[in-house]
């Protein structure tokens, strides 16, 4: 049985609608109501003040008609959960594999995900990052709507099912990230302003601010993380977008939700893991609390991608515009930011600060060359295989997995996966529909994006061209980059030369005109020809593995064009 209680300081009386009958909850202070006991399955909903709709628990754990409909009780203790010997793992010498629920797979749920997860050992991945599964508004959507933070998106599978799919990755020694998002919440089914002030004057990119400095929704979602971590046994969080939430408090919430994330690390005995996405290019994210920062464990690092991207393609639009030379790439692989102070074209003013290698190792920036951001903001959401040569791709492949930095693959990228993975949304509101096609053809084209082939977000089509066809990665040259994924994350595993996250150790030559460079990797060089013909590097060594035409000749190995090699030396 489970007590009700809900914080409503905008409502004057609240009742609750199960069972056929309504039951009045008792004020309990500073906001806060209580209500009865109700079983495990029964729905339900609040009607407040002198209402007479049906509104869901804003703490719903179940929402099994959606996002609209009742809530439903559920039972947190009813899986029986078989990890107990899960330790856990953190980003020492992680490999993260980026999915999508919903188009990873034909199924499009968390039981047909398991299917694949044999498939993610094999390639050598330790952690399966999931993007946000609270519930939508909808069928099919990126997970960035979400409303009912807590419940997780029937469609896929609902909570069990998201359970079940924990339990099977970690039998199989999988660790699984959730991405959150608590910056805005979705443009539909959002009932949170209705019983108080969840949100705040303000707006980010995204939706209304939310309200962080009222301690109620500060706890709201503190406890909404810690619920992921705890019941569900998730291994970590990646906080979307974290440079949106406005937070003026004494102790910044990041800085708390480190804090007390260590708290239940410590007490479960396994390492639980943040990583924030931030736009900030501030090493603020990644120090420790007692230094007067916000104690995550990692963030993101687009200056990485947006360096390896802009090499590897030739594109300059947008926010590439100040990356593409060689030279660019070999500030971030040892400084990790490009803009570190420096004036930022795009933006149009100097932006980010300066990492201390001394005090930020590698692995606490995840990069990668493709993800759901990188390749879905596109217009037509192609990814890298149609926008640069084979050749290049397997480059890409080589520096992203040995840099010294936490690698992150965005599915199907390990086969290089033709299907496109454009922006789709199934609002059943025709105006907020309309309204989400027009804003995304008008952000696409302020970014120098060709909007005239964009597909409308809403058409079906557009989803369904997302799912990803695992028949590919059966032959061809798709095989064939699959083993190189394969062989590159073994040779990662192996050497820990090739993980080590100190920038200190990590030097690179580099020819911006000529278009090659020399990665310094302890015993190891990784070259990389971006030419148009063979080039001779002075280096000596065993070539370990090349992507074309290597060769020793004396003292130096000769690279073929458009090929990455990774020498042994000494």
């Amino acid at each position: 049985m489970s007590a009700l209680r809900v914080w409503g300081p905008a409502v004057t009386k609240i009742r609750v609608r199960a069972d056929g009958r309504d039951t009045a909850l008792e004020p309990a202070g500073d906001g806060w109501w209580n209500g009865p006991e109700l079983a495990p399955g029964t729905d339900y909903g609040f009607v407040l003040d002198d209402e007479d709709d049906l509104v869901p628990d804003p703490a719903s754990r179940w929402q099994p008609v959606g996002v609209h409909g009742p809530s439903r009780v559920y039972d947190q203790d009813a899986h029986v959960w078989h990890d107990g010997h899960w330790a856990g793992r953190d980003l020492s010498a992680a490999v993260v594999y980026e999915l999508h629920i919903g188009t990873f797979t034909p199924g499009a749920t968390f039981d047909s995900a398991i299917e694949r997860l044999p498939h993610l050992v094999d390639l050598g991945v330790t952690h399966v990052e999931v993007l946000p599964v609270n519930a939508v508004n909808g069928v099919w959507n990126w997970g960035y709507d979400g409303v009912d933070w807590y419940a997780v998106h029937e469609p896929i599978g609902g909570p069990d099912a998201f359970k079940r799919f924990v339990d099977a990755a970690h039998g199989v020694g999988l660790a699984v990230v959730l991405d959150v998002v608590y910056n805005h919440l979705g443009p539909s089914g959002n009932y949170l302003p209705r019983f108080g002030p969840y949100l705040k004057t303000g707006r980010n990119t995204w939706g209304d601010l939310v309200n962080v400095e009222e301690p109620a929704v500060r706890r709201f979602v503190l406890d909404n993380a810690l619920m992921w971590l705890r019941n569900f046994h998730i291994d970590g969080l990646r906080l979307d977008a974290v440079h949106a939430l406005a937070d003026d408090s004494p102790v910044h919430i990041l800085a708390q939700l480190s804090q007390e994330v260590a708290a239940l690390s410590a007490e479960l005995g396994r390492p639980l893991t943040l990583i924030a996405e931030s736009d900030l290019n501030d090493p603020i994210m990644i120090t420790p609390v007692a230094e007067g920062g916000r104690g995550m464990d990692a963030q993101w690092d687009d200056d990485v991608h947006h360096a390896l991207h802009a090499m590897l393609t030739g594109e300059r639009q947008g926010y590439y515009e100040d990356f593409g030379p060689i030279s660019v790439l070999a500030k971030t692989f040892t400084r990790a930011f490009f803009h570190d102070g420096t004036y930022s074209t795009f933006r149009g003013r100097d932006h980010g600060a300066p990492i201390d290698p001394a005090k930020q190792r590698g692995q606490q920036f995840v990069v990668c060359l493709q993800d759901h951001d990188q390749v879905g903001n596109r217009a037509v959401g192609d990814r890298l295989p149609e926008i640069t040569s084979p050749g290049r791709l397997r480059v890409g492949a080589v520096l992203l997995l040995t840099s010294p930095f936490t690698p992150m693959l965005w599915m199907g990228e390990e086969w290089a996966a033709s299907t496109r993975w454009p922006f789709f949304t199934s609002h059943p509101e025709p105006e907020l529909a309309e309204a989400t096609a027009k804003g995304r053809v008008e952000e696409f084209a302020s970014h120098g994006w060709d909007v005239s082939q964009m597909i409308d977000p809403q058409d079906p089509e557009a989803y369904r061209s997302a799912i990803l066809d695992w028949s590919e990665a059966e032959s061809g040259t798709h095989l064939d980059m699959l083993a190189l994924y394969r062989e590159l994350t073994a040779l990662r595993a192996a050497e820990p030369d090739l993980r080590d996250g100190d920038l200190r150790r990590v030097s690179v030559d580099f020819d911006d005109e000529q278009l090659w460079l020399v990665v310094h990797r302890g015993a190891f060089r990784v070259l990389a020809n971006l030419g148009s013909g063979d080039h001779r590097f002075g280096v000596s060594g065993e070539i370990v593995l090349s992507t074309g035409p290597a060769t020793v000749d004396g003292d130096a190995v000769v690279l073929g064009p458009d090929a990455a090699a990774i020498v042994r030396v000494g």
